[in-house]
């Protein structure tokens, strides 16, 4: 008896650590944002919101961080990370280049689409179409991966002197607007705040040309110099009970229809 009383209490002493070393506030971490569609913009009243914005301070709130945020340009940020002095970013496609500095915590699973102008010819339907097509050019924002489909398109069009690096989404849309680029790559979180814009409604057709299983899986990267893998473990299971508990699916509701939200949790 005194035995198993003992082994009882040395069973709750070692669960009451655990405990203590899973609540332990994660300190001070430095995030950064980029402006994109429903991920990262500016509401009605000059503040940032969106998804990625609901998504970190949602994970901070779980772990006791405090994030000091900023918003830059991602080719900045990518430096920042590289560099360290940028803690963690968000909406990250992990690639074999950016593991050697940052660990990928998937929280969302998008889709590549490209918008054209609607004065393009309704005969350009696939990518051989668009190639085949000299006088089209398209805009993407520079350091963007598409998937391996699209980022191979790219390069051969690229070679032909047809695509347009942008430093962010706002400087894509202009060359949009403005007619210097024909046709841009957008995600659906990106297209789809155009919809409620009147100057661009009617003014693009969004091509799906991507294989069905062509995914681009975001999610938040951690630098490998400022969070160890301890800490990186409890983002993980923070972002894991956020998708069980139906958390992730009420933020993607609050910037998306609610059949584009329901997508994004295919990762």
């Amino acid at each position: 008896m005194l035995v198993r009383l003992i082994l009882c209490g040395a069973l709750l002493a070692l669960s009451g650590t655990a405990a203590a070393e899973t609540n332990t506030p994660c300190g001070h971490l430095r995030g950064a944002f980029y402006e994109y569609g429903a991920l990262y913009y500016k509401a009605a009243d000059g503040s940032w919101t969106g998804i990625d914005k609901d998504v970190v301070d949602e994970v901070a709130r779980r772990l006791g961080c405090t994030i000091d945020p900023s918003t830059d340009s991602r080719v900045r940020i990518w430096a920042g990370l590289n560099g360290g002095s940028i803690d963690l970013s968000v909406s990250a496609m992990s690639t074999p280049e950016r593991e050697k500095f940052g660990r990928v915590i998937p929280y969302l699973s998008e889709r590549n689409y490209v918008l054209l102008n609607k004065d393009v010819s309704p005969s350009i339907r696939s990518m051989e179409d668009f190639l085949a097509a000299p006088g089209i050019k398209i805009g993407v924002i520079k350091t963007f991966r598409h998937g391996k489909v699209y980022d191979a398109w790219l390069e051969r069009l690229r070679a032909q002197g047809r695509v347009y690096e942008a430093p962010d989404y706002e400087a894509m849309l202009r060359l949009f607007k403005v007619g210097r680029v024909q046709a841009v790559m957008a995600i659906s979180t990106g297209w789809y705040p155009l919809i409620k814009q009147e100057q661009m409604a009617g003014n693009y057709r969004i091509m799906d040309w991507a294989p069905p299983k062509d995914a681009v899986v975001g999610g938040l990267i951690l630098s490998r110099q400022h969070v160890d893998e301890a800490l990186a473990a409890r983002f993980s299971h923070a972002i894991r009970a956020m998708r069980e508990d139906g958390t992730l699916k009420r933020i993607f509701e609050r910037h998306l229809d609610a059949e584009l939200a329901a997508r994004l949790l295919n990762f």
